[in-house]
């Protein structure tokens, strides 16, 4: 069953099915739709939860397996959360998806969180089975141009309205990380006076406030200035900010890289790839400087150097996570 985000909260208030299957790439999104269902889960009465992660080398199919024998009279319900990063679990995944769907009881809840899933794999015998047990969500990405009304909606939910100039320039500014934009949305909350934002309380009250700005140290890495992103980097660090609130800053322009440089090897000229990406104008000029100081094969890198920092904060893969966003801040910024 195809279930849509804004309509999750008033299904979950009716029913809670065995299954369910939220899948997409925006962070964000993706935690609060599992959120929701992880509440609904609980009031169910799951009182366990499990966590399995495919993503883990060492990852072992069996243990959703385990999962599925029938509960006794004394067991807890539980929330199954599988997460699957690659949104592929292969052949012995798939095996073990079915197989547990067979085995169930239905009492527990299985929380399948994956990345995209493509065309093909919807068709697939394993996505099949789970979408006929349960509710699949495809979260999508929020396109740049799409932000301003993602935005208006965020801040009418929250209690505030918004001149139009000052949603542009918050839009403008956000640059799609809808991590960044919940925390601006918080601390605006506490800004506006009767619920109501202008131009002035969001340029200066929220966005220049910073003694060290998010964006800014992304466009810094992007001109090239290793020493001016560390600098930045480490305040943004030292002022608390969240790792995985930068790292979704700067996995968004790496993807925004990669599909820019796959457009030039296909023949578009960059400004044409820009233009039909719908970049920014007024950063068309330091995405320009990324683009000729990386090749594809060093974007994909950097992607994986990205992986690696996603590992550190979820406690899978080795290294500091801070150390891995060093390394990650100093290759963008390089050659």
């Amino acid at each position: 069953m195809r279930l849509y985000p804004d309509k999750l909260a008033a299904h979950l208030q009716q029913q809670c099915l065995p299954v369910y299957v939220v899948s997409g790439d925006e962070t964000l999104l993706v935690e609060e739709c599992s959120d929701l269902i992880r509440a609904a889960a609980r009031k169910l009465g799951c009182s366990k939860r499990e966590v399995l992660d495919a993503g883990e080398k060492t990852f072992d199919w069996q243990e959703l397996l385990n999962c599925s024998t029938d509960m006794s009279l004394f067991d807890e319900r539980k929330l199954i959360e599988l997460r699957i990063p690659s949104g592929k679990p292969g052949a012995e995944g798939s095996k073990a998806i079915n197989a547990y769907l067979e085995r169930s009881s239905g009492d527990d809840v299985l929380l399948v969180i994956s990345g995209k899933i493509d065309k093909q794999s919807l068709n697939s015998k394993w996505f099949k089975a789970l979408d006929s047990a349960g509710a699949y969500l495809q979260l999508w990405e929020v396109k740049a141009h799409e932000l301003p009304r993602w935005l208006q909606q965020r801040l009418g939910a929250a209690g505030l309205s918004i001149d139009q100039d000052a949603l542009e320039l918050l839009s403008e500014r956000l640059e799609g990380n809808l991590l960044a934009a919940v925390q601006e949305v918080e601390k605006l909350k506490l800004l506006a006076e009767n619920q109501h934002l202008d131009l002035k309380v969001v340029s200066e009250g929220v966005l220049d406030n910073a003694r060290y700005n998010l964006f800014a140290m992304v466009d810094a890495a992007l001109k090239g200035d290793a020493s001016a992103s560390l600098r930045m980097l480490h305040g943004l660090r030292d002022e608390g900010t969240e790792a995985m609130v930068i790292l979704w800053a700067l996995t968004r322009e790496l993807r925004s890289l990669y599909d820019l440089k796959l457009d030039c090897e296909r023949g578009q000229s960059v400004q044409q790839a820009m233009q039909a990406r719908r970049v920014w104008s007024n950063r068309q000029g330091i995405i320009q400087s990324a683009l000729e100081r990386h090749s594809l094969a060093a974007i994909e890198q950097l992607m994986l150097l990205a992986a690696e920092v996603d590992g550190s904060i979820k406690g899978y893969a080795e290294g500091r996570v801070w150390d891995h966003l060093d390394q990650l801040v100093t290759a963008l910024a390089g050659k």
